[in-house]
């Protein structure tokens, strides 16, 4: 498995963060590749929620939640990719105290098709495009975590 791992420090309360990361059927609320979001599972967001994420140039990815961590995190095992070249992927949300703000850590670990072809691919261009999706990821949520707190003040 190849793994990418970013981090973003946000000027607000991990109670704060969470307010908008917690809210697992909505990532579009921040996401900007996100375009709409579709719950295929009901009830209160937990390990087995599940989402069908729609993106601008009309794929989807469903992602379910493997591990949930209230106020700390969660792991979601990604499928349904077929527009993406890989055989698996997961991906993990966790957030801490960090200062007066919030340590907000996005990975992602994936395993690419077509052997060592593939792994170059991973190492590569996936690397490089999954980077800049959680980078703007983490921009989103920082940016909707501040406008929440200044609507609040």
């Amino acid at each position: 498995m190849l793994h990418l791992q970013r981090s973003h420090t946000i000027d607000a309360t991990p109670d704060a963060v969470w307010a908008v990361l917690g809210r697992y059927m909505h990532i579009d609320d921040f996401a900007p590749f996100i375009v709409s979001v579709d719950a295929l599972t009901n009830g209160e967001d937990r390990v087995g929620s599940k989402r069908r994420n729609h993106f601008e140039n009309g794929t989807s990815v469903v992602e379910e939640v493997t591990a949930w961590k209230p106020n700390q995190g969660f792991t979601v095992a990604l499928s349904d990719m077929a527009a993406m070249p890989l055989h698996e992927a997961s991906s993990e949300v966790s957030i801490e105290p960090k200062g007066e703000g919030t340590s907000v850590k996005w990975t992602f670990d994936y395993r690419v098709k077509y052997g060592p072809l593939g792994w170059l691919l991973g190492q590569t261009m996936m690397k490089m495009m999954m980077g800049k999706i959680i980078d703007a990821n983490l921009k989103g949520l920082a940016d909707k975590v501040l406008s929440n707190q200044t609507a609040v003040n």
